[in-house]
């Protein structure tokens, strides 16, 4: 069996202050957890990830590992908006390598051209079905920041 080279979810607790913590508060967001996105894994996220934790029957720890990650996500695409999108924009503006080369990155939570653009590059990257669609796979290594760097 070939071993997986996507890498995997990262763990994310109280206290992160680097990425992926604002695409995990674009997450709960979209699922209907209102935070700030503001980079700070802090009181209110970890509340908000207790709670959702909770609604989907996870082990209750405030700390987003892989049976969180896999609950949170939401599949996007091509046409898709929202929050969720926004967490896919926050990825590509911290992938941004363009040095001000390149337009910046919107995040406006519209997935257009631009982001499937990415998406689809980004996939491509990986050595993965380039669909523009980004399901687990894609989310799994947007989060862990492959290729970042």
């Amino acid at each position: 069996m070939p071993t997986d080279p996507i890498a995997p979810f990262p763990l994310v607790r109280r206290g992160d202050k680097v990425f992926p913590v604002r695409p995990l508060q674009q997450l709960l967001r979209a699922r209907s957890h209102p935070v700030a996105v503001d980079g700070i894994f802090g009181p209110n996220t970890e509340s908000a990830v207790k709670a959702f934790q909770q609604s989907r029957s996870l082990a209750v720890d405030g700390i987003v590992g892989p049976q969180t990650w896999g609950k949170l996500i939401i599949q996007v695409k091509k046409g898709s908006t929202g929050d969720a999108v926004r967490a896919v924009q926050e990825v590509i503006k911290f992938h941004d390598q363009s040095g001000g080369e390149a337009p910046p990155v919107q995040i406006d939570g519209v997935f257009g051209p631009r982001t499937d653009t990415f998406v689809r590059g980004f996939q491509t990257a990986l050595g993965i079905a380039s669909d523009g669609i980004v399901g687990p796979v894609t989310w799994r290594a947007l989060v862990s920041g492959m290729l970042s760097g």
